[in-house]
């Protein structure tokens, strides 16, 4: 090769390095404009890490705060103002008064945020020698405006969707919604097994995990019938749902419906239906059958339990036992 065709190359390769530098240079840093996440309660077992309303998530970036309340579902969404570098470094502060401040770092990014909480303080423990109350046979009884149907029965089912979140779908379904993150899709379907008998007021609930990050994909359950189905797309980590119902049978009946709860350890979750009035707890304590109705307050001496209102009305119970009682 001569001298002359060596310096052309050397100041072609030198052109094409400053191009493509300038091309680099040219290039807009992608900024991050919104922190998505759910706060949850910290708890080896998924099925008691239920998600925590009303938590005040703080981020931090750049000298800037941005702040947001989480939702009834543990959901919450800070805008950063104005949108910061993607890959800078954020802090995640949550406060809840029932609950351990907790901080963590994070790149800014379009992953989903799962933060979970530690209560400030566990529930008093009694001591070996004290006697716990045993809570046993638990259903819950409640009154609804009427078909001419008449309740035998009621079912309960729980099932899990697992997945891992934040892991890239790249192309191979089930994805997120919006394609990104890989997906995992529960199902689930309960059959009667007898013509006159049919199901009714079927809901299904998300009762632990991050539940704002699943969606339900086939609802085979809202109208009823003899059979019904569920399929729920998760796109974070493992999630719990219930699938609840009345079985009827069609002949003369009263307007008394009872439905039994799904108990976790020392938790206790059932949801009713929209119309659903008067709401009590039968149970036998100590062997002895007594009522409790709820009212508007949701007093047990055995148990604190909340409500909260789904968009369609159904009504999601969650209590947990107080010291001194026991599920048995």
């Amino acid at each position: 090769m001569s001298r002359r065709t060596t310096v052309i190359a050397i100041v072609v390769a030198l052109i094409v390095a400053a191009a493509a530098l300038l091309l680099w240079r040219s290039i807009p840093t992608p900024e991050i404009s919104t922190v998505t996440g759910a706060v949850l309660a910290r708890d080896p077992d998924p099925h008691k890490q239920r998600p925590i309303p009303n938590a005040i998530v703080i981020a931090g970036a750049g000298g800037r705060n941005a702040k947001a309340v989480s939702d009834g579902k543990g959901l919450f969404r800070l805008r950063l103002e104005p949108p910061v570098p993607a890959g800078e470094q954020i802090s995640l502060r949550v406060e809840h008064p029932d609950y351990r401040p907790f901080t963590t770092g994070t790149a800014a990014g379009d992953e989903i945020q799962l933060l979970r909480l530690t209560p400030k303080a566990p529930a008093p423990v009694p001591p070996p020698a004290q006697k716990q109350v045993a809570i046993a046979n638990i259903r819950v009884r409640y009154a609804t405006k009427a078909t001419n149907t008449v309740n035998v029965g009621s079912v309960v089912r729980t099932f899990d969707i697992l997945n891992r979140g934040n892991v890239p779908c790249e192309g191979q379904p089930p994805c997120s919604p919006d394609g990104k993150w890989k997906a995992m899709l529960g199902s689930l379907s309960i059959n009667t097994g007898e013509d006159n008998k049919y199901f009714r007021n079927a809901r299904v609930s998300c009762i632990a995990g991050p539940c704002p990050f699943t969606s339900i994909e086939s609802d085979g359950f809202s109208r009823g019938g003899r059979a019904i189905s569920v399929v729920v797309r998760n796109w974070s980590d493992r999630v719990t749902y219930v699938l609840e119902a009345e079985v009827e049978q069609t002949i003369q009946t009263d307007l008394i419906r009872h439905t039994y709860p799904v108990m976790f350890g020392r938790s206790l979750n059932f949801t009713l239906p929209a119309q659903a009035k008067g709401p009590s707890i039968e149970a036998e304590v100590d062997g002895a059958e007594i009522a409790f109705p709820l009212g508007p307050e949701l007093r047990l001496s055995w148990a604190a339990c909340r409500l909260e209102l789904q968009p369609d009305g159904t009504q999601v119970y969650r209590c947990e036992l107080k010291p001194g009682f026991r599920f048995g």
